[in-house]
């Protein structure tokens, strides 16, 4: 499960490039009622969504030419040099080389082979998230990609990953875990980007049309409500609300900008 304790290779941070920061400070707010706090000059308009106090998330604007609006997932490392060059010896790109931020840590932006772009977050004074798992934080993480043996490798290479496969009726879940840890463990998931063909067609076309990429999934109190706000704030239902047994509901949603993530209120027997 995902923790604020600095383990390798785990999630650790998240944070929002969007066109509109205001916008989106708005409609995250009215979704899962975080604050945001902006950072002075020297952060470059980089600020922190904050939920009672404890931080959740980062968001920054960026430009068309820097980017599509996106979430991106942050995994935690010892050594951001390192683990950069073991991913690209695994077929990996740095599309952001190794730097320092000040003195909060030092960060990487890469791609998997597939084209799944993700972070790497070195720590130094800050540590990473302060609130995760409940209402409001982070709960899960899922990458849709082409290839799921390739993801498995390479992110074993890069960052050390277990799997461990959970069978479901009609198939089967690849669960990823950090370095020396089992299932207990288990932080997130590997999907074929067309593994939703039969369920869901409108939300399988709308994962393959996205490419391999990761979903952030935030956990909420009530999936259904958060899907009609994010309606009412401007936003898009992706995927319906559904059950998934011994899992519990999901959706999945898109900021009014186009920043796709997804929702979760866990199954209370599977805590």
């Amino acid at each position: 499960m995902i923790t604020t304790d600095s383990v390798h290779g785990a999630p650790t941070w998240l944070d929002l490039g969007t066109p509109d920061l205001d916008g989106a400070v708005a409609f995250y707010e009215g979704i899962f009622g975080w604050r945001f706090q902006a950072g002075g000059a020297e952060t470059g308009g980089y600020g922190m969504f904050r939920l009672d106090g404890k931080t959740v998330a980062g968001g920054m604007t960026v430009t068309p030419d820097q980017g599509a609006p996106a979430w991106t997932v942050y995994f935690r490392t010892a050594d951001a040099d390192a683990t950069a060059k073991a991913a690209e010896q695994a077929g990996g790109t740095a599309f952001l080389p190794p730097m320092d931020v000040l003195d909060q840590g030092r960060m990487a932006i890469l791609g998997d082979p597939a084209g799944a772009t993700f972070g790497l977050w070195q720590p130094g004074l800050h540590t990473g998230f302060g609130h995760v798992t409940q209402d409001g934080g982070l709960n899960w993480v899922e990458l849709y990609t082409s290839d799921v043996a390739a993801a498995e490798e390479f992110y074993g290479a890069a960052l050390g990953w277990g799997t461990f496969d959970v069978q479901f009726p009609g198939g089967s879940y690849t669960t990823v875990n950090p370095a020396g840890q089992d299932e207990h463990a288990m932080f997130g998931g590997i999907v074929p980007l067309d593994a939703d063909a039969d369920a869901d067609a409108d939300a399988d076309a709308s994962e393959a049309q996205a490419g391999p990429h990761w979903v952030p999934y935030i956990h909420v109190p009530d999936v259904d409500a958060a899907a009609a706000a994010a309606r009412t704030l401007g936003g898009t239902v992706r995927s319906a609300p559904v059950d998934v047994p011994g899992v519990g509901r999901i959706a999945k949603l898109a900021d009014p900008y186009g920043a796709g993530f997804a929702v979760i209120k866990g199954d209370p027997e599977q805590k």
